[in-house]
């Protein structure tokens, strides 16, 4: 075995980000770099990734630039080396935050712009003032779970993971308050 070679805990960790990246819709290539360097006590430089994972240097250079524009990994030098090493920040919490801030970014804020852009426009027909009352609900709903985002954001991780741990629990508590309705029993 070389000292290059990955063993079988790392191995398996990578190939799974790998499948999972691929569901997730990112480069399979893509999630296994990101899990090497997640899973690697030291940054990593391309040439390193390359040789660990057997993949061409040209295709590690490409998902650097991925995981960089997502901003899930970093970009470090090292003293007296011109080589750029990179690393991802090891914190769960971080990682998650970075990830949903982007995911909005790219899917959540354009789809938003568009539903605004349509619910200005004059319906012509049945058909359009139907389509847009449904837009209406959607663009409605987006916006309440992205101010509820926001609100979540501004947590701080032990408030947010006590808030987590309480899961169903919220529910009943609104409940006695009063400050939920419960659906009428038949």
């Amino acid at each position: 075995m070389s000292s290059t070679a990955l063993s079988p805990l790392v191995r398996s960790f990578v190939s799974h980000f790998g499948e999972m990246g691929s569901r997730w819709g990112i480069n399979r290539t893509v999630g296994q770099i990101y899990a090497l360097i997640f899973v690697s006590p030291a940054a990593l430089h391309a040439d390193e990734i390359a040789e660990k994972l057997e993949f061409s240097r040209s295709n590690v250079s490409m998902g650097l630039k991925e995981l960089q524009s997502w901003r899930l990994v970093r970009l470090r030098h090292q003293p007296g080396d011109r080589r750029e090493y990179f690393d991802a920040p090891s914190d769960a919490w971080e990682i998650f935050q970075t990830l949903a801030e982007e995911r909005r970014r790219r899917e959540i804020e354009p789809t938003l712009s568009m539903l605004r852009n349509a619910l200005l426009e004059e319906p012509q027909t049945e058909e359009d003032r139907v389509a847009q009352q449904r837009m209406k609900g959607m663009h409605d709903l987006i916006e309440l779970m992205t101010t509820w985002f926001d609100d979540v954001q501004r947590l701080d991780q032990q408030t947010l993971s006590q808030l987590m741990k309480m899961g169903a629990k919220v529910q009943r508590l609104l409940e006695f308050t009063g400050k939920l309705k419960t659906p009428a029993k038949e």
